[in-house]
């Protein structure tokens, strides 16, 4: 890019979930380029007029697509809109994007993978979700990259941050409130800060940018290491020095409408030989430790 172009131009949809509120806090210190930032309220990703207005008006580069369905439970019994918004919403952007010369990067889950695997899932691996929330992402990936090959999927797991509802502010609140708990010990999977996922968007548009155009498909992303829930509660726990005692417990003792996958860990070696790097899940989770303390105490001094 010459000094005499525009700055390439990123839209991101729903940006008030956990990763839109991180990608928005990490393009205060990306100066080079441009950022539109649309909540649900904003654009309804599941209508296409709507979508190719705001494409042809705004005219972007880049199209991160954080909006989703995420009601893991309730999408049981919302079946339907689960399906419209994680499955047939990326098809649609992917389309359009397709249309508008604009790189289409859209975020799935583990739980596309039947959870019954030892190691952890390569990009190629055979899936097969056990939830309908896990069907219609899986729905989704399909979708956006049969309509625009050149889509970016970026498949990570149990995603957390300073903002939203997520396992990390859940076992803080429990831990501040109650002197006993119970986590789940038998579901496997790896932790993933939501602002190291928002760097590495980041660190694959700059490698686009840089001019490496084979940068599409399915990646996963998720920090360093394998843990199960109620491990990852204890480190919550020695971090924050909390007495709370945290007993381990089986998924049978929780039930829940929604199977959740016994197996989730993801092989990030892929997006890690494209430059992105992966940090131990336990340096992340101190990170953003550190941030809910700053920001707690900064709203106890007003």
């Amino acid at each position: 890019m010459t000094s005499g172009n525009p700055k390439p131009k990123i839209l991101v949809t729903g940006a008030n979930g956990q990763l839109g509120r991180e990608l928005h806090a990490l393009a205060k210190s990306c100066k080079d380029f441009d950022f539109v930032f649309l909540s649900r309220a904003d654009m309804p990703v599941h209508h296409p007029e709507l979508v190719r207005h705001f494409m042809h008006t705004l005219q972007p580069q880049y199209l991160i697509n954080c909006g989703a369905y995420t009601a893991v439970d309730r999408a049981e019994t919302e079946k339907d809109k689960a399906f419209i918004v994680n499955g047939e919403a990326p098809g649609i952007l992917a389309e359009i994007c397709g249309v508008n010369k604009c790189r289409f990067i859209h975020i799935s889950t583990d739980y596309v993978f039947n959870g019954e695997g030892n190691t952890p899932y390569k990009e190629t691996d055979a899936t097969g979700p056990k939830s309908v929330y896990g069907a219609s992402k899986l729905m989704g990936e399909e979708r956006a990259l049969h309509n625009n090959p050149e889509s970016i999927i970026i498949r990570t797991s149990w995603v957390y941050s300073q903002y939203g509802n997520n396992f990390v502010k859940t076992m803080l609140r429990l831990m501040n409130e109650k002197q006993h708990i119970g986590v789940v010990n038998d579901q496997w999977g790896s932790p993933t800060w939501a602002a190291g996922l928002a760097a590495a968007i980041f660190q694959l548009i700059r490698k686009i940018e840089a001019g490496n155009k084979t940068i599409n498909g399915i990646y996963h992303y998720c920090d360093g290491g394998i843990t199960n829930w109620h491990a990852f509660a204890l480190v919550i726990k020695e971090f924050t020095g909390s007495p709370c005692i945290v007993e381990a417990i089986p998924t049978s003792a929780y039930p829940t409408a929604a199977k959740r996958p016994a197996w989730s860990a993801l092989d990030t070696t892929k997006i890690a030989g494209e430059g992105v790097q992966i940090l131990p899940w336990e340096t992340q989770l101190q990170i953003c430790l550190n941030q809910l303390t700053a920001k707690n105490e900064a709203n106890s001094s007003l």
